[in-house]
């Protein structure tokens, strides 16, 4: 089969569009034929490798992918669920599904967890090779892209705001960042609960890009430099309940803005992984920090239905052959995207 992978960690030069082995399904692994993958910024990381990350080579990145199951392994799976030819989304959390934490449908804490892409060889290739409960079923005629697309972020997202974060109607949230792929499906998912959205961003057509999601008030960071004044001005001085901030090193600014007892949720650390903040404001204001990574099997299952049933938009960038998928990522290292890149395969 055909692949992008490398065989060290380095820029976007060391990948390489090339030959990779065919694969075989294991017993209770399905065979998929991707149709679409979609770049995370997790495929830029990995690729250029952090102390204490050990890889099998070559390495093929990718967490998303999306297609259709070409064959089981051996014995076939029973019942009325998958069979050749079903189209499918893959979860790319994946739990040993034997674990206490499996067991107690907790898998993204599971004790041989693994990612798809990152510790494993992931799906910048024709086919890929995962266990049944991975795969979510689409609908006929749903788009491969847009469900590749969808994967990670919703799944993460949903995680974080819903399970973990315990997001309510007529709550205000503060998303930091305008266009990344969790933070436009957070502003998603919580207009679909019922929140109020403020979102801080950059740049005129990434806050149009909010906007066109559902995002109630736009703040525009190049203008209002401490936006968390912005923020305060504009709840007339309560806060807000709820704050996603996945860069990390603007987690003071996320502070302020947060009303008494409120939540701060953040699933990574784009701006870097160590910064300072007044922990003050933590005690003083009884606040909670929430963090997650992924979700679990049931939050894919809940999160994807709404995105195939239509009550989620997925907002998408453009899309590459998979064959220039150096050039993918070197548009997703610049941060020129509005919406997620896909890979057309």
């Amino acid at each position: 089969m055909k692949a992008v992978l490398f065989h060290s960690h380095g820029g976007p030069e060391v990948l390489q569009y090339a030959d990779f082995p065919n694969l075989e399904p294991a017993a209770g692994q399905a065979l998929v034929k991707l149709h679409a993958a979609a770049l995370n910024r997790m495929d830029l990381w990995v690729r250029n490798g952090w102390p204490g990350l050990k890889l099998e080579y070559p390495h093929i990145p990718g967490a998303d992918g999306a297609g259709e199951v070409i064959a089981f392994g051996s014995p076939p799976p029973a019942g009325e669920g998958l069979r050749v030819g079903s189209r499918v989304v893959i979860n790319s959390n994946l739990g040993c599904g034997s674990c206490d934490f499996c067991l107690a449908g907790q898998d993204n804490l599971c004790r041989d967890w693994h990612l798809l892409g990152e510790t494993i060889r992931g799906t910048y290739a024709e086919y890929v090779a995962v266990p049944l409960r991975q795969l979510f079923r689409l609908p006929d005629g749903f788009d491969y892209h847009t469900a590749a697309a969808a994967g990670l972020v919703f799944h993460t997202a949903w995680h974080s705001l819903i399970t973990r974060g315990k997001l309510q109607p007529g709550e205000t949230v503060l998303v930091v960042g305008a266009s990344g792929g969790v933070n436009t499906a957070s502003i998603q998912i919580a207009k679909y609960i019922g929140a109020n959205v403020i979102v801080v961003g950059s740049g005129v057509q990434k806050l149009a890009l909010a906007e066109s999601l559902g995002a109630d008030i736009l703040i525009d960071r190049a203008q209002e430099e401490d936006w968390s004044k912005a923020v305060y001005r504009l709840t007339e001085k309560l806060g807000v309940d709820v704050v996603i901030d996945n860069v990390g090193t603007t987690f003071q600014l996320s502070l302020r803005c947060l009303r008494k007892g409120g939540r701060l949720l953040t699933v990574g650390n784009t701006g870097g992984p160590k910064f300072e903040v007044d922990n003050r404001f933590v005690f003083g204001k009884h606040l909670t920090i929430i963090g997650s990574t992924m979700g679990t099997l049931r939050d894919f299952a809940e999160v994807m239905s709404l995105v195939s049933g239509g009550k989620l938009k997925v907002a998408l960038d453009r899309s590459f052959p998979l064959a220039d998928a150096r050039s993918a990522q070197e548009r997703l290292e610049k941060g020129e995207q509005l919406g997620k890149i896909t890979l057309d395969i």
